[in-house]
């Protein structure tokens, strides 16, 4: 019985070695990930933003559009559109007058 328990905590320590090299390989990618941001930074790129490019990147399009379109609704509710912005009424206008052209 004691060769069976021998054999059990060799198993048990090379799991666990395993993951201890995994979570350090993991934490090294995680200090890569963090470098290529700053260095995008340093360059003038917004950090933040790429962040959530990388996650929308992530999503499957279907999710995404989902997402997008519930999003779109809240703002709206919020009167966070682009109709509602400066910018979006310009915009509105500027078709309109075309259209009445």
């Amino acid at each position: 019985m004691t060769v069976g328990h021998n054999s059990s905590d060799d198993r048990l320590r090379l799991l666990i070695e395993r993951v201890e090299r995994l979570e350090e390989e993991k934490k090294g990618i995680a200090d890569d990930i963090r470098d290529v941001y700053a260095e995008a930074k340093a360059v003038g790129y917004d950090a933040k933003i790429m962040r959530q490019i990388v996650r929308l990147r992530k999503m499957k399009p279907d999710d995404r559009a989902e997402m997008e379109a519930i999003l779109d609704v809240y703002k709206a509710a919020l009167g966070m559109d682009y109709v509602t912005t400066p910018l979006g009424a310009a915009t509105i206008e500027r078709v309109s007058q075309g259209a009445a052209s």
